[in-house]
């Protein structure tokens, strides 16, 4: 009978691990990426203990995970990370930069271990052995390795006897003090407020001012209070008395031992030990269950004052957010549909028909900005990778950089961020390759001696420019001539500077004189420029020899739903995207000017601007003379402004973007297709391309 028990205790707790693996990868994520960056941020001359004790707390959340979830190679290599930690904050070390680059080698590591355990242990098995000697190494500082061995004995005892002695909750009372700010200890109890099943706790009355007693019940052990109290006070100034133990000063004694040294403890104490998988299981009869050590560490990181995700956020499949996009396009369209059918009925007989639709027009156009705003996200998800990008190229370069953002806050679709990025890395390295000089270089040339890329991001207009900026060396105009007749490419030494600029994006072109593992293999610009034109998007150069360069990568906002205004041309209409609309007027004749090979120009304030004939661009037949074209739209786009010509202005107002060449194929001078309020399908024009059009 009991063998039955433990067999279907054991069988659940398989699916419920398995339920949670992909919580735990994604939050191991997000603990790497936040140590990574406080890593990055650390001043090494004055070290913050908070910054430390963030760091240690990422460290320690992952290492909790990977050992409940038996990811042992992920929980030994934290564990090492996380006793370097502990002696950082706890000043028995200063932090070095060897120690940096150990701990930020080790998330990448730590990121490939998991990533293999993700993809079900596929892939080659990264080797951390050596690293958990070096960080060992840098741990145990100037202190012999053998010295502590006794201590991970000592830690490890108190557990194992008490178990069979509890039967229920335990009562004990525990000290924490003395602190400096003994307020500090009064965090604990918000723990057995926050986690279930954690317990009941009671302030006592303390002699000392500098110490808080409290009154504990609680199923879990001393190792999983220790583990939850640390995140507020140090291990060394807790004391544990159990009430229902015999001999409680000796287990109390054992239970405040300070921690293994790292290199000692591995060996010494098996990953099952260590971390206590099995601790109050289900399947062990006479047991009671502890909270385990993801649980604890999760719950812990939100007593600590830092907001847990799943409190401000959840997590949902983008498939999810998509369908929920189109089912509100589809609600846009049946609406505009309701409001055109509507038109003909007056209002007087019917205004309660007519306030519902008002109604339903404003709670659409809410919903719709709701929704929308789901799948924005700030560019500072992209800014964030380039900090440590840059440090390691910098120093493989000897190069000394300085890396600043602007504009991280600016929002733009979740799928255009995730195509934008690897252009952006093609261009920040580029930058810190070709563009930064050598620190002595920079001194010699009257110029500070670490250089500066600047990466920004900003709105104009229905568009997102994104630029990569240096104060290098800049483009030398003579050297990319030469290269590119040596390639025999067609050029002269009459073309402008932008149009030379244009040619380090032929493909296989560049001006490295030496192939690194960096760059030199014509590789990359190429690529930035083919990824961005698939996106609808531009990329312009402007460069100043030994002062530096700046690319402006120009993106549309396509969205799924957009403000438009209608225009028919003959019996057809079209979608102008409401934000590259400036203004319109009626125009006579006289007032536009025929110019070579039948190009046309129109005045506006003093202001010549090309003249496009929509029904000469899509051949549409007019047929009635009266109708001639006599309004002009004038349109922007890329800092170039048209005029486009057409029969009627429409209206305003949301049109749900269905994709053309999914559906269909691509067009030239269309970026997608809307079904209209009556049924019938419009073009929605692409403005850049009908601006680069009028500009050849």
């Amino acid at each position: 009978m009991a063998e039955m028990h433990t067999d279907n205790s054991s069988s659940g707790a398989d699916f419920d691990l398995t339920q949670f693996y992909q919580i735990f990868f994604e939050e191991a994520g997000e603990n790497l990426d936040q140590m990574e960056q406080m890593l990055l941020d650390l001043d090494l001359a004055n070290t913050d203990d908070e910054e430390l004790n963030g760091i240690f707390r990422c460290a320690h959340s992952i290492k909790g995970g990977a050992a409940t979830f038996g990811f042992a190679d992920v929980a030994e290599l934290t564990h090492q990370m996380e006793s370097l930690l502990d002696k950082l904050r706890r000043h028995e070390l200063k932090l070095i930069p060897p120690m940096v680059d150990a701990l930020l080698e080790s998330a990448d590591s730590s990121r490939s271990l998991l990533a293999r355990h993700q993809a079900g242990g596929e892939g080659e098995a990264v080797n951390t052995s050596a690293l958990v000697k070096r960080i060992s190494a840098l741990a145990s500082g100037a202190v012999p390795v053998a010295a502590p061995a006794p201590a991970p004995v000592t830690v490890a005892a108190p557990v194992a006897p008490a178990a069979p002695k509890v039967p229920g909750s335990r009562s004990l009372v525990i000290h924490i003090g003395p602190l400096d700010k003994p307020e500090q200890a009064d965090a604990v109890k918000e723990l057995f407020r926050d986690i279930p099943g954690l317990g009941t706790v009671t302030t006592l009355a303390s002699e000392n001012a500098d110490t808080r007693v409290f009154g504990v019940e609680t199923t879990s052990t001393d190792d999983d209070l220790l583990d939850l109290f640390v995140f507020h006070v140090s291990k060394d100034v807790v004391r544990i008395h159990d009430l229902d133990a015999e001999a409680a000063p000796a287990a109390v004694a054992e239970v405040a031992a300070p921690e293994p040294v790292a290199g000692v403890a591995a060996p010494a104490v098996s990953v099952e030990e260590e971390y206590g998988f099995f601790a109050g299981s289900p399947g062990h009869p006479g047991e009671h269950p502890v909270p385990t050590p993801a649980v604890v560490a999760a719950k812990a990181e939100k007593a600590a004052g830092q907001t847990p995700l799943e409190a401000t956020t959840i997590r949902v499949d983008i498939k999810k957010v998509d369908q929920l996009i189109n089912l509100v396009g589809e609600l846009v369209i049946t609406q505009a549909m309701l409001a055109q059918n509507s038109q003909g009925l007056e209002p007087a007989m019917h205004q309660q028909l007519f306030a519902g639709l008002a109604d339903l027009d404003r709670n659409t156009r809410d919903l719709q900005e709701s929704v929308m705003s789901i799948r924005m996200i700030p560019m500072s998800i992209v800014f964030s990778r380039f900090p440590r990008m840059l440090r390691d190229l910098a120093n493989r370069l000897g190069k000394k950089v300085d890396f600043v953002t602007q504009g991280e806050s600016t929002e733009l679709d979740k799928g255009l961020v995730e195509k934008i990025t690897d252009p952006l890395t093609h261009l920040v390295r580029n930058s810190c390759d070709h563009g930064i000089e050598m620190p002595e270089d920079r001194i010699a040339a009257g110029k500070p001696e670490n250089g500066t890329i600047t990466l920004s991001a900003a709105h104009q207009g229905g568009s997102i420019v994104i630029e990569v900026r240096d104060d290098g060396k800049g483009m030398s105009r003579e050297k990319i001539l030469r290269k590119a007749r040596e390639r025999g490419l067609d050029v002269s030494d009459a073309m402008t500077d932008a149009e030379v600029w244009q040619l380090i994006f032929a493909p296989g072109f560049s001006t490295a004189d030496v192939v690194t593992d960096v760059s030199g293999r014509g590789v990359g610009m190429d690529v930035v420029k083919r990824n961005i034109a698939s996106l609808n998007g531009t990329v312009d150069i402007e460069s100043v020899e030994g002062l530096g360069m700046k690319v402006s990568v120009r993106l549309p906002l396509t969205l799924a739903i957009m403000d438009g205004m209608s225009v028919s041309v003959g019996n057809e209409v079209y979608i102008l995207p409401l934000s590259s609309v400036v203004e319109s007027f009626q125009v006579n004749d006289e007032s536009v000017s025929t110019v070579a090979q039948g190009s046309q120009l129109v005045k506006v304030r003093d202001e010549y601007m090309p003249v496009i004939a929509l029904e000469k661009i899509f051949q549409v037949p007019i047929a009635d003379a009266e109708k001639a074209n006599n309004i002009m739209v004038v349109v922007e786009s890329e800092g170039s402004r048209v005029a486009l010509l057409v029969n009627e202005l429409l209206g305003q107002h949301q049109v749900v973007v269905k994709n053309l060449e999914s559906n269909y194929r691509k067009v030239s001078n269309v970026s997608g297709a809307t079904i209209m309020g009556d049924g019938k399908v419009a073009l929605i024009l692409d403005i850049g391309a009908l601006v680069r059009r009028s500009r050849h």
